[in-house]
């Protein structure tokens, strides 16, 4: 099995222009932005005043839906989408596997006359009915069990998807069982933001703060690779595993530190303009690109939205990046470890609250010391992530982040939170009562009279940390770039209203005793950092030195997944969750179980994946430069003529063929057992004994890819995949 690797690089680099469109992008996006969006704007100009007021009370103020407005809202929802060139409609929901799913359906239906007109209940809008056995569910659903229902989600709007041959209107819904349990990663999130909301308001009425609605904003920071379709479908690891499960490391990666932030190259660019025009014709408010750390790894990010819209956004962005990079003779890889040694990628969750005034309540202000208000909802995010750093960790388990989480730039496994020089230095006067010099702000002197002077932030930033104050909000990074980012929205939005019960019960408690409210306040206050001030954390996240100081602040070090998983539905969190309204016992433990499922199959399918591309590719090739090589020898040999060089070459190669053949034997045995009855038993195998049974055959693997002429190269290499765009 041959390659030429020079066809495969030239085939890359000279002939993505016949994927690309032709078209051109249109520059004036103010336009286009949200064309294909069904905004409140739109149903205003739709429908009567009374039916629109009924809606925007649903939407706005999450009242529940008039049934007896249904059919006229459905009724002008097709017409939108009719004149849009849709044919079909669909109920758009997010499953437990942690992408969408959707089943269309057609506008049309046939009349008694033999002809067809096109109709839309209000039925239709409000339900529908997909099969719920076929999706992950944790034991919610058997096979046999098989009804569930979508449910329409009003406050996220609906919107047209595109294709070459028309068009479909998808309708944002919540995914639940015939028992009325969720099964989705919407209805949970819904909930957390009501449970939020319910928190913060309580809290607010004592700060006298005016507002009818509090809820959570979040933009998502998307980073990726791109890699050349010619190569993505000579990688059957790529296209089965989204991950390179064998790959010598080259002789350059990142270390020149040239990549990030350099010249988008003009496939790529041409790539983003297409995919942003897109994104910004569904309404989803993409502000950066940018080219990331590693060779081919780029990144994309929206403002703050909505916490609810974000995450649907967010889901939209990956499906149009991936689709649109086909366009360019690319493909685009969300996988949080795609290629071992250079960064892996993120999806950043930088996540506040807002009031419906506008107010956020993590902006400090010009005197963070004054603001009050600020500083109780901070020290409740503070008191929230050391309270549940657990579920914080096990909120971005996965196979895939456990090769990204620790190194390259990613947050380490044990949670701390960075809250800056100022901010710390003004918790810790809080908590002792005594006044200290305070780091401040100000303007920042480049050192040339031409230059500007900058205005410097009180704080630094710190990559390393996995959940750190940026200025105005908190920035989870640990959230891997290939998940949902639903579950961790849900996780922020319900620990940090919890906290904020919490601490809101006991500043009434002070003030039912006497006690002042802005002295009852301080005295909570420094009774909440002193408590939980182990949290916080401003220095390198990477250091054994910090790994031994959390370890003695009682701080939990979950490395990887099988080490976290356990403890999510722990008598803890199923109090936390339930207590709120977000997840029942039953939605937390069936979320255990599909978050074990997925881990024990992914690893599985790595395994068998690795076992068959060593077998059948590597380990032949391998044998095929030993034959070429012994018959140079022997042909030698008669000529008598000696070459340490080729007895020296073909001593190395039979030694690594062998080890490589031992160890595909091992794995092979770890790939049969499975490793007990249960997914549990199943996870714990795979991640005992797979686990290094494959570590072990990429490295005997990636020593012989270094041995392989080019001509003899199965597949495409690092060099090729990382630098080719």
């Amino acid at each position: 099995m041959q390659l030429s690797a020079n066809y495969d690089v030239l085939a890359a680099v000279n002939n993505w222009k016949i994927h690309g469109s032709a078209e051109s992008i249109p520059t004036d996006i103010t336009n286009v932005f949200a064309e294909d969006v069904l905004s409140m704007d739109i149903f205003r100009s739709k429908l009567s005043k009374p039916v629109f007021k009924s809606l925007q009370a649903t939407v706005d103020r999450a009242e529940p839906l008039d049934p007896a407005i249904a059919d006229i809202v459905a009724l002008a929802m097709k017409e939108w989408a009719l004149e849009k060139g849709a044919t079909h409609y669909t109920h758009w929901f997010q499953p437990l596997t942690g992408s969408t799913a959707e089943k269309h359906e057609s506008f049309v239906s046939p009349n008694s006359a033999g002809g067809a007109i096109t109709e839309f209940s209000g039925k239709e809008l409000i339900q529908g009915e997909p099969d719920a056995s076929s999706f992950p569910s944790g034991g919610l659903r058997a096979t046999f069990e098989a009804r569930g229902y979508t449910a329409w989600d009003p406050t996220s709007p609906a919107f047209i998807m595109r294709h070459s041959n028309g068009a479909t209107l998808c309708i944002p819904t919540a995914f639940a069982s015939w028992t009325g349990e969720a099964l989705d990663e919407k209805t949970p999130l819904l909930r957390s933001i009501e449970a939020l909301n319910k928190a913060a308001m309580q809290a607010l009425q004592l700060f006298e703060v005016k507002a009818q609605k509090v809820y959570s904003t979040v933009g998502l920071e998307q980073e990726y690779f791109l890699v050349d379709e010619e190569f993505f479908y000579r990688r059957p690891d790529l296209m089965l595993c989204g991950r390179t499960l064998f790959g010598a490391k080259p002789p350059r990666g990142q270390e020149l530190e040239d990549h990030y932030f350099g010249s988008i190259p003009e496939r790529v660019l041409s790539f983003m303009a297409d995919a942003e025009y897109q994104l910004y014709r569904l309404g989803v408010p993409v502000k950066t690109r940018h080219n990331e750390v590693a060779p081919g790894q780029y990144e994309i990010a929206p403002l703050y939205e909505h916490s609810n819209i974000a995450a649907d956004h967010q889901q939209l962005l990956m499906q149009v990046m991936k689709n649109t990079a086909r366009k360019y003779g690319l493909v685009c890889m969300m996988h949080e470890k795609p290629f071992a040694g250079v960064n892996g990628s993120g999806k950043h969750t930088n996540w506040s609250m807002s009031t419906d005034t506008g107010l956020n309540l993590l902006e400090p202000g010009d005197t963070p010391e004054e603001n009050m208000t600020f500083l109780f909802f901070c020290t409740a995010v503070m008191k929230a992530v050391d309270t549940y750093q657990a579920l914080l960790r096990i909120c971005v388990s996965s196979a895939a982040n456990d090769h990204r989480l620790g190194a390259n730039e990613a947050p380490p496994a044990i949670i701390s939170i960075f809250l800056g020089d100022q901010l710390s230095s003004i918790l810790d006067q809080i908590e002792t009562g005594k006044a200290n010099t305070t780091p401040e702000a100000g303007l920042l002197g480049l050192g040339s009279p031409v230059l500007p002077h900058l205005a410097r932030h009180a704080g630094d930033r710190n990559r390393t940390s996995p959940f750190a104050f940026t200025g105005n909000k908190f920035e989870f990074r640990a959230v891997g770039s290939s998940q949902s980012s639903s579950f961790p929205i849900t996780v922020l939005n319900t620990i940090i209203s919890d906290a904020i019960v919490e601490m809101t019960d006991s500043l009434k408690q002070k003030k039912t005793a006497g006690m002042e409210f802005h002295q009852a306040l301080k005295v909570l206050l420094s009774e909440t950092i002193s408590k939980h001030k182990r949290i916080m954390f401003n220095g390198d996240g990477y250091s054994d030195d910090w790994k031994n100081e959390a370890d003695k602040r009682g701080l939990l070090n979950l490395p990887d997944t099988m080490s976290a998983l356990p403890h999510l539905d722990s008598a803890k969190h199923v109090s936390l969750f339930e207590e709120h309204n977000v997840l029942s016992r039953r939605e937390l433990e069936a979320r255990a179980e599909v978050m074990f499922d997925h881990y024990f199959k992914t690893i599985n399918i790595e395994g068998e994946t690795t076992e068959w591309i060593a077998s059948t590719m590597i380990l032949p090739a391998a044998m095929s430069v030993l034959k070429e090589q012994s018959e140079l020898a022997l042909s030698m040999k008669q000529l008598n003529v000696h070459s340490n060089a080729v007895l020296h070459g073909i001593q190395e190669l039979t030694t690594l063929a062998d080890e490589l053949h031992a160890a595909l034997g091992v794995l092979q045995s770890a790939n049969e057992e499975l490793g007990g009855d249960t997914i549990h038993e199943k996870a714990h195998h795979v991640h005992a004994k797979v686990i290094p049974a494959m570590n072990v055959v990429r490295s005997c693997s990636d020593r012989i890819e270094r041995l392989l002429p080019d001509a003899l190269r199965v597949m495409p290499n690092y060099r090729e995949m990382l630098f080719v765009k």
